[in-house]
């Protein structure tokens, strides 16, 4: 029997090329500022238009300030790629989400929190962490600018079809223990290539219970193991999350499309091509070492000294720890930190600035800590300003920015100085990500919370 993938893939393939590779309608294109200019160049160079400009939405994120926002972007090549967004759409029909209107934000916030993103849809966008979307039941991958393109002139793709695998994670999650760590315990598991190959389904009793947003954070980051993307099947913990949102179906068509998505879960017998059991009690409060998402321990665990490595590995994993200013052995609590960035596609959301705020409440922000607070969108921003958690931030000395990528990747203003450490609630941390020469440190928001107030690596179960 089928597994959820098999469902969605088959019900969107347009025509079988060979017994592996098929041409795959997309229902939605989400496109940005970065990955599209030269899509739509290459579509004026043909002479072809959009085919189907109301399935394409846009949202200008990576390149835009998080502060000052009323003014013109001032970094040149940042400015070029916002205007021509914005032109590109103007000039096909696109609905844009421009900067500073109520709608703009992070194009993988905006797309859940408007009820565009649906399940049962497969979705692509220039983006490799498209694959947020597959928390609601979606087939959500990120393209290449060709692919852009594809998509834009006759919303297909030409694609192979991946292996699956079903990551279970079973039972209750312990104290202080978020999304976030589920997913970097799992990659620090399986590894930066454990996932190549497949798309990955995530079930179990741990991932059930989380919110719509907890299991964002846990598809955003399926890419990082090197899957094609990941997904979780729609539930009723879904259907609550997009009810009456703006795009979402509404009245008689509401019903339908429920009844519709209650059929999206894979059969009781269906087969993966690979099945992974993890036990949620097993799981503690994470943060990274190193320069990729698999180089990660619970908090109170030292660096380790891996054993059986090649001679290539071995000499990745020393450059890593040169690079990081660590040594094998070492206890990461207590290491001082100098800044701390919570947003980004992966903990951006409202759910994550409350958990941060109520942690930070009635403390103070560390004197020797720079701390970047980023809404992923325009409505995460006023929904933080009207629960009063910008007021309890400034009251303990953070500033609320304006919604955008910001430190996730350096491609604004907001970049890490060169050899500084920076706990991030983002979802990489290779070498010059945050800024050349910066030092990133992956973790949920309350291990952000606790190194924000106190200045150095803190297990935030011992504050709680």
């Amino acid at each position: 029997m089928n597994t959820l993938f098999d469902k969605i893939w088959d019900s969107h393939v347009v025509k079988h090329i060979d017994n592996s590779t098929v041409v795959l309608y997309i229902d939605r294109q989400y496109i940005h500022e970065v990955t599209s200019p030269q899509a739509f160049a290459g579509l004026r160079s043909r002479g072809i238009k959009v085919f189907r400009p109301e399935q394409v939405t846009a949202s200008p994120d990576h390149n835009i300030p998080t502060i000052n926002q009323h003014l013109p972007i001032s970094e040149p090549q940042s400015a070029k790629q916002v205007a021509e967004l914005e032109s590109n759409c103007a000039e096909s029909g696109i609905n844009i989400f421009p900067i500073g209107s109520e709608r703009n934000g992070i194009i993988h916030v905006v797309g859940p929190q408007t009820g565009l993103t649906q399940p049962g849809m497969t979705i692509v966008c220039g983006d490799s962490h498209t694959s947020t979307h597959g928390a609601m039941g979606c087939i959500a991958f990120g393209i290449g600018t060709s692919e852009v393109e594809m998509v834009l002139a006759s919303q297909c793709l030409m694609q192979t079809k991946p292996k699956t695998m079903r990551i279970n994670v079973e039972g209750e999650l312990g104290k202080g223990v978020c999304s976030k760590d589920i997913i970097l315990y799992i990659i620090s598991k399986m590894g930066t290539g454990g996932g190549t190959g497949y798309f990955i389904e995530f079930a179990g009793s741990a991932i059930r219970s989380l919110s719509m947003e907890a299991r964002m954070t846990i598809c955003n980051m399926s890419i990082e193991m090197g899957a094609r993307g990941g997904m979780i099947a729609p539930d009723q913990t879904t259907f609550d999350y997009l009810k009456g949102r703006e795009f979402a179906p509404q009245g008689e068509e509401w019903e339908k499309a429920v009844k519709r998505w209650s059929k999206l879960y894979s059969e009781p017998d269906a087969v993966f091509d690979k099945e992974v059991t993890f036990d949620a009690a097993d799981i503690k409060p994470m943060i990274t070492y190193g320069t990729n998402p698999g180089m990660g321990i619970a908090i109170d665990q030292n660096i380790p000294s891996p054993k059986d490595l090649d001679t290539a590995a071995q000499v990745s994993f020393d450059k890593s720890l040169e690079y990081m200013n660590f040594k094998q052995g070492d206890q990461m609590i207590g290491k001082p930190i100098d800044y701390v960035f919570v947003g980004s596609c992966t903990n951006g959301r409202i759910e994550d600035l409350r958990a941060f705020t109520h942690f930070v409440k009635g403390h103070k922000k560390a004197d020797n800590v720079t701390a970047w607070i980023v809404p992923g969108s325009k409505e995460v921003e006023r929904l933080a300003i009207e629960e009063g958690l910008r007021d309890i931030l400034e009251e303990a000395g953070f500033k609320l920015r304006q919604p955008g990528c910001s430190a996730c990747l350096a491609m604004n203003e907001d970049k890490i100085p060169a050899g500084k450490y920076c706990v991030a609630t983002s979802n990489r941390n290779f070498e010059g990500r945050q800024g050349p020469n910066s030092r990133t440190l992956l973790a949920g928001p309350l291990v952000a919370a606790a190194a924000a107030i106190t200045g150095v690596i803190t297990d935030p179960r011992d504050l709680m």
